[in-house]
């Protein structure tokens, strides 16, 4: 299992207008990319797929914030700012178990998929090749 590389200041929508975003109070510190979810507080915390409680991601934070201040999270669009270039078209996204709020290219522990690689309507300067994009889809 390879962690993904997140660059915080480039995380961002893609298609703002068609993605589904709630705002929820953090628990702890959060970085822009991280991924989340709801702890027995209600409140935001990261996730981590070494445990089954930690590990039922309800999205990716959307900006960095510190701990009881609302923070935007991302449930379901297309992201920025996560390198997915070394990965298929179509390949799937998980929690990662080694790291807490980070993604991976494979599942952890306890399996959490956070979504696909996609294709934007461009190219990327290499040869016409469309331009590779996280494509969050966490499920209500």
């Amino acid at each position: 299992m390879a962690d993904l590389t997140v660059t915080a200041s480039q995380v961002s929508l893609v298609y703002a207008s068609r993605a589904i975003i709630f705002d929820k109070i953090a628990a702890v510190a959060i970085t822009a990319g991280q991924v989340v979810y709801l702890d027995t507080n209600g409140k935001a915390a990261l996730a981590d797929a070494s445990a089954a409680g930690t590990a039922t991601a309800i999205g990716v934070a959307l900006h960095s914030c510190g701990a009881g201040q609302a923070v935007a999270i991302l449930k379901v669009g297309h992201l920025a700012g996560v390198n997915v270039s070394a990965l298929a078209y179509g390949a799937s996204v998980y929690l990662s178990d080694t790291n807490t709020g980070i993604m991976a290219d494979e599942a952890g522990t306890n399996s959490k998929r956070l979504g696909r690689v996609d294709a934007l309507p461009d190219t990327n300067g290499s040869g016409g090749v469309p331009t590779k994009v996280l494509f969050v889809e966490l499920a209500w």
